[in-house]
């Protein structure tokens, strides 16, 4: 069974408004969490990893 996680950053438990991550077999899975039966991003461990790097050193303006 895949779990769907938000960040506990995101707010309160119906607030919609956020993404939800997933550990997968094939890497990680990214999805919208107002469209849970949407699409989904699904990229490697190491490329995770790098978005994460991205997103922590606020180099880029994510907003």
């Amino acid at each position: 069974m895949t779990v769907w996680r938000k960040s506990s950053r995101s707010g309160s438990a119906t607030d919609e408004a956020c993404v939800e991550m997933a550990a997968l077999p094939e890497g990680v899975g990214v999805r919208d969490s107002k469209d849970p039966d949407g699409g989904r991003l699904v990229v490697n461990r190491a490329q995770f990893g790098n978005l994460l790097q991205v997103i922590k050193s606020g180099t880029r303006d994510l907003a």
